[in-house]
């Protein structure tokens, strides 16, 4: 079945759809072409889906290990990795407007998220996606070479402080992950930095990291490495937070939005840096 599915790109950097492709029978062949699609295009949707809970428990399966479990008696379908996120008729903030990556405060974040729309307005209501990978190689040799080398400091303090909707949301304690990180499966690598949750650079102090910070910050906004997608009820998208930030437009008032989310980690942030540690540690010496 994984042979018969059709590939057909949203645009040259980033994103993609996926046709002849039946969710209610998968394989591990399925999930294998999948894994592959993601991390050749960064986003993929399947579309015109009848994704029970179930559909899509075993979909995320395909692709790691959930994350973000929550207490049964309040878990969606009974699967406690599986949260909804809405917005209601009577609600003026979303959640996700703005560009970010999922939960890179995490000590070991999630690196995949299976989005699956249940209720859509009629207009609105749009996700951007934005290629990191392509934001990298659009950079000169000289910064690829510092980023290469930098950690950065995560946290998300700022934004449970400032978002009223997060308003009780636990406070982790800061995390430090690569800056530049390799895609497992191509090799390509790409920027691991997030406005809502990145602070400053390892070392660094926050007003020596701000100039650099926001000039990357503008840069992955660049229009020419995004794509949108229009949701429709029965979409599936996949994306790959190692590669991608997202945005979840608020261009909805007055009308109801519900997805149906789980993470995965497909693999650990901090065994994919750009450059190996040994090797820093040689180059350091060498100097």
């Amino acid at each position: 079945m994984s042979d018969d599915l059709e590939i057909i790109k949203i645009s040259d950097f980033i994103g993609a759809e996926i046709r002849n492709c039946d969710l209610s029978r998968q394989t591990p062949e399925m999930h294998a072409a999948l894994r592959r699609a993601l991390a050749e295009h960064a986003v993929i949707v399947i579309r015109d889906q009848e994704i029970s809970p179930a559909c899509h428990a075993e979909l995320s399966l395909g692709f790691g290990v959930p994350q973000n479990r929550v207490d049964p008696a309040t878990a969606i379908h009974g699967f406690p990795f599986m949260n909804g996120v809405s917005k209601n008729e009577d609600e003026f903030v979303n959640i996700g407007n703005a560009w970010h990556i999922d939960q890179t405060y995490q000590a070991d974040p999630p690196t995949t998220t299976l989005l699956v729309a249940r209720e859509i307005p009629e207009r609105g209501g749009d996700t951007l996606f934005s290629s990191m990978a392509a934001a990298y190689d659009a950079l000169s040799d000289g910064l690829k070479a510092t980023l290469d080398r930098l950690d950065a400091v995560h946290s998300n303090d700022k934004v449970v402080a400032r978002n009223v909707r997060l308003q009780g949301r636990t406070v982790l304690p800061p995390a430090t992950h690569p800056v530049v990180i390799r895609n497992p499966i191509t090799g390509r690598k790409s920027l691991y930095i997030t406005a809502g949750y990145t602070q400053r650079f390892d070392g660094w102090t926050e007003a020596e990291s701000e100039p650099l910070l926001k000039f990357l910050f503008q840069h992955g906004q660049r229009p020419e490495f995004q794509c949108r997608i229009k949701w429709n009820p029965g979409a599936i998208a996949i994306f790959d937070n190692s590669q991608v930030w997202h945005y979840a437009l608020n261009d909805y008032q007055g009308r109801r939005r519900y997805m149906e989310r789980v993470t995965v980690k497909s693999f650990s942030i901090a065994d994919s840096r750009a450059t190996p540690r040994d090797t820093l540690a040689t180059s350091t010496e060498d100097a």
